[in-house]
């Protein structure tokens, strides 16, 4: 089974791209998502969460206690830089997990969804890697719709914290543009070609 990477800045439509694999029937791992219930079930992690933030990284009823974690990782970069060393390998673990499940129900690709797959070196151990591409004002105007309580700065800010479009484009092994000048579909066919192949 191939273990395909798919990623992009804020704003370049990886989602959506995502969404048109699963219609074509492909199990696609959300690491966002799959961070945030990692972040509760891993007992490990759990464990090393409280052992770096504190006690109050968990409420009383046992779920992450977001704004205290925002708080300290988000306007700390050490700090944020230790709580991706702790989440990282625990993700790294739940997807191995994972893909061992899809490819037991004879799957012949997967995707894995994310944001940060070269900074968090998510991308070692994948077979390909797609960069879903828009243009900075395109990805701009769909944060700004998407989430109207950012500001252009917000998103300028995440953006930079990001590897450079350029640099993803000239790692990856495919290049999907969702840049409203391209159909979305024929480039979807052609990949879900290439990998079923």
């Amino acid at each position: 089974m191939r273990r395909i990477g798919i990623t992009g800045g804020i704003g370049s439509g990886k989602s959506v791209v995502c969404k048109l694999f699963q219609v074509l029937g492909v199990p696609v791992y959300d690491s966002d998502s799959r961070a945030k219930a990692v972040m509760v079930s891993d007992g490990q992690l759990r464990d090393e969460l409280v052992a770096a933030f504190g006690p109050e990284t968990f409420d009383a009823t046992g779920q992450l206690n977001r704004p205290h974690l925002s708080r300290l990782a988000f306007t700390d970069a050490t700090q944020l830089a230790r709580l991706n060393a702790l989440v990282h390998p625990a993700v790294g673990r739940d997807f191995t997990h994972w893909s061992a499940a899809r490819a037991q129900e004879g799957h012949r690709y997967i995707l894995k969804e994310a944001a940060l797959l070269y900074e968090s070196g998510a991308y070692r151990g994948l077979d390909q890697i797609i960069t879903v591409f828009a243009p900075l004002p395109v990805r701009q105007a769909r944060v700004l719709r998407r989430d109207p309580h950012r500001t252009p700065d917000d998103i300028l800010a995440i953006i930079g914290k990001q590897l450079s479009e350029e640099e993803k484009m000239q790692r990856a092994d495919h290049i999907v543009y969702n840049d409203d000048q391209h159909l979305l579909i024929p480039q979807v066919l052609e990949l879900h070609w290439q990998f079923n192949g």
